[in-house]
């Protein structure tokens, strides 16, 4: 079933509880089955919107946060050789790399909203959100990896293969 025909099938009341629920702590709930489904979709509509802006616009000229300048800027301080065209698991997940994000991440805590927030984050920026191509990253990781990728140029190849798509469409 489409996330959106699930989100529909809740109704408006539905649909109200749903986004009251994801914006209290984690602390508030135990291992809820479907709390997990209402965030996985949550990321998932996050990737699927990104995926089609990046697709549209230029990424070199989005904007995602008010403070991509900053956001930038101490990601390559701290992460200068970071390969962000294809990422390496490891370098996001394993205990060295999560000793060297945490206070990359805490910095943002009340200047980027929902910093921590789960995400999902494409492992080659060349290649649409699949399940082999899809890690779970905080929010803040996804906005310093993406924001790079965009004023990289490395984002560039998605939205020009739309943009070739869209022509060869346009002349049949």
């Amino acid at each position: 079933m489409d996330s959106g025909d699930i989100l529909a099938s809740l109704g408006v009341n539905g649909a109200a509880a749903a986004a009251h629920a994801l914006s209290l702590p984690a602390e508030a709930y135990g291992n809820d089955a479907q709390l997990e489904v209402l965030w996985a979709m949550k990321a998932y509509n996050h990737a699927e919107v990104y995926f089609n802006l990046i697709s549209s616009v230029e990424p070199t000229f989005l904007k995602l946060t008010k403070s991509d300048d900053m956001i930038y800027s101490k990601f390559r301080e701290d992460f200068p050789d970071m390969d962000i065209k294809t990422l390496d698991p490891e370098l996001l997940k394993s205990a060295d790399a999560k000793e060297k994000w945490r206070p990359f991440c805490n910095q943002f805590e009340g200047i980027v909203e929902d910093f921590n927030y789960g995400t999902l984050l494409r492992l080659d920026c060349q290649k649409d959100y699949t399940e082999e191509n899809t890690i779970f990253a905080t929010r803040i990781q996804f906005f310093a990896i993406e924001i790079a990728r965009n004023r990289e140029g490395y984002n560039d190849v998605v939205h020009s293969a739309r943009a070739k798509a869209k022509q060869q469409q346009d002349q049949c």
